[in-house]
């Protein structure tokens, strides 16, 4: 099947494309590093000074193996790269992950490393000369111990730091996506209810009341993404991008809407609402855990306020619709 494609089997590389494959991965690593560390460096101090240290170590990784091919080959190194050899791991691009948080970055270095260390053993294994199976051998040993580092990210850092930088990491994944989330799962669950109760109770038609929820979910969505988008573009306040809270606002607005417009896709009139009032309850006990558990509210209080909300805007539209 070799002629299905036009990447080498890392089977039939030569010592000279495998330790050319090692340069050239050291250094696309480095910069990978380096570009994590200027990402992370003003939220992630401490993280980053990691990350810097791991792209030094992988500079002489390279510099080694630039050195034990000069020795054994000469100072032409063949080009060859990841994607150049079938099979051989390959690196997500950075700007994939440049909004990743800072546990997902921590989890890709790990990665990373891994793999690295996967290659050098089998490079090792292959290698019939006694510098470069040392060399090799070496490498993979350090691989691993960046293996550990990244993994747990506490290298050279004190324990307060890496402490520090999960509260941080916390508090912004609050700021971004469950403060925005939270409010607008709370107008689509809750303002909804007036419009879509109103018209059920006034034409006891479900189509009609589907429609109405569907549209009043929809709009409200809308709204609310492009009101929390616009509002703030993070730089002062430090919630983080706007695109991203604006997504997370608007989708959950609609889908709090949506939850209790659906039923009324069953034809039978009784069935869709009573099968919407348990999804309103359902909607409001899980604002109220959502509230205790990142917000710190307490349940009963959280819950309280939004059952009482909840049920003030079921009534008025039940009272609108009947009258």
């Amino acid at each position: 099947m070799r002629f299905l494609t036009q990447r080498r089997r890392f089977d039939d590389l030569s010592e000279q494309e495998v330790l050319a494959l090692a340069i050239s991965s050291e250094e696309d690593d480095a910069r990978i590093y380096r570009s994590y560390a200027e990402r992370l460096r003003v939220d992630y101090p401490d993280t980053a000074q990691v990350f810097d240290g791991m792209a030094v170590e992988e500079d002489n990784h390279r510099a080694s193996l630039i050195g034990l091919h000069q020795a054994r080959f000469g100072e032409v190194i063949p080009l060859i790269r990841r994607e150049h050899v079938a099979g051989y791991y390959a690196r997500r691009p950075v700007w994939l992950v440049e909004n990743l948080s800072l546990e997902r970055i921590r989890e890709e270095a790990a990665a990373m490393e891994r793999d690295a260390e996967r290659f050098y053993l089998a490079a090792a294994a292959r290698s019939s000369d006694a510098s470069t199976r040392k060399l090799l051998g070496d490498l993979a040993a350090a691989e691993a111990g960046h293996q550990n580092a990244a993994e747990q990210m506490t290298g050279n850092m004190p324990a307060e730091g890496v402490e520090e930088e999960d509260a941080t990491a916390k508090r912004q994944f609050l700021l971004t996506w469950v403060q925005p989330g939270l409010a607008g799962l709370m107008d689509g669950s809750v303002s909804t209810l007036a419009p879509i109760f109103a018209t059920a109770f006034a034409t006891q038609d479900t189509w009609t009341t589907f429609l109405v929820g569907l549209a009043a979910s929809v709009g409200a969505g809308i709204s609310m993404g492009f009101t929390e988008a616009a509002s703030d573009d993070g730089q002062l306040s430090g919630r983080g991008s706007p695109i991203k809270r604006g997504f997370a606002s608007g989708i959950m607005t609609t889908l709090g809407g949506l939850g209790h417009a659906l039923p009324y896709l069953i034809p039978d009139f009784w069935t869709a609402t009573s099968l919407a009032f348990i999804i309103v309850f359902v909607e409001l006990w899980a604002i109220a855990w959502i509230q205790n558990k990142f917000m710190d509210t307490p349940f009963w209080r959280a819950a309280f306020q939004v059952v009482l909300g909840g049920a003030l805007v079921f009534a008025a539209g039940a009272l609108i619709g009947s009258g």
